[in-house]
């Protein structure tokens, strides 16, 4: 005999199969039972998207003396390579800025898919990454010749390697939350990434126009922060709702002080001192 709903709803547990949501029998019955898209939302949470923007003037992005170390100069050759600190699109999105939710959840398991920074042409790219506790960093040498991955940690995330050669590969376990975390090269040292490292799922990296996006937030009220290498840190409230959209907006004025991290100005000029190479 098959128990009544309501008894079968109180004791079963949330299934996903390759045709819908349902909740697994509980013990004694035999039929799923289908529950509604809006319960499924609620047990996913929600998400949080806008964009990242610079409201004044772009200070803009001193000129690096690339030929300091020939080979990198051949490597830019043809180019006015910049140290892009600060990247903006046309209409004001702001790239690479750090966004994080701030404050405690419940545990979950690292990706097992590392984070990559490359070495390539004598720079990091990307520039800005997000990691979790316990997921790998693993940073490759794509260009022949020596570079250095010297992390600055105010922690235990701390590591200072060489890397002489094409094709070497140095990986890392990030022990504990740091934001941000600098990476740099004590060959290069216009050579700048940062790492955000969390405790938990919910961050982004902006995007080329400022955009991000932060999906299957739990339900709740937060405080979300944004980290940006040459403006700082800029925090702003968000609720979030089952399976709904919170849209948060972060403008930077141009006038804010840059953060204590932001020091990668060594062999780097103002651009009206260099003519093109």
């Amino acid at each position: 005999m098959i128990g009544t709903p309501a008894r079968l709803v109180l004791s079963a547990t949330l299934a996903v199969t390759g045709s819908g949501i349902f909740l697994r029998e509980a013990p004694g019955n035999s039929i799923p039972v289908p529950i509604t898209l809006a319960a499924a939302a609620q047990a996913r949470g929600g998400t949080i998207k806008d964009r990242v923007r610079l409201t004044g003037k772009s200070p803009g992005n001193a000129v690096i003396r690339m030929g300091v170390d020939p080979m990198c100069g051949r490597m830019n050759a043809g180019k006015q390579v910049v140290n892009e600190q600060v990247v903006v699109s046309a209409d004001g999105g702001l790239a690479n800025a750090f966004v994080r939710l701030q404050g405690s959840f419940p545990r979950t398991t690292p990706p097992t898919q590392p984070v990559t920074i490359d070495q390539r042409a004598c720079f990091y790219l990307p520039r800005v990454v997000g990691t979790q506790v316990g997921q790998t960093l693993q940073v490759r040498n794509s260009d022949p010749m020596l570079h250095n991955v010297h992390s600055l940690s105010n922690g235990t995330n701390g590591f200072n390697v060489g890397q002489p050669s094409a094709g070497m590969v140095y990986t890392f376990q990030l022990k504990q939350e740091e934001v941000m975390l600098r990476l740099k090269c004590d060959v290069h040292r216009w050579m700048t990434a940062y790492i955000g490292v969390v405790s938990h799922p919910y961050f982004a990296v902006s995007g080329t126009g400022g955009t991000f996006e932060i999906a299957n937030v739990p339900v709740g009220t937060y405080t979300i922060q944004t980290w940006h290498e040459r403006f700082g840190s800029l925090t702003r409230p968000v609720r979030v709702t089952a399976g709904a959209t919170a849209i948060v907006d972060v403008p930077y004025t141009g006038e804010e002080k840059p953060p204590p991290t932001a020091d990668a100005r060594e062999l780097i000029v103002p651009r009206s001192a260099v003519s093109s190479q």
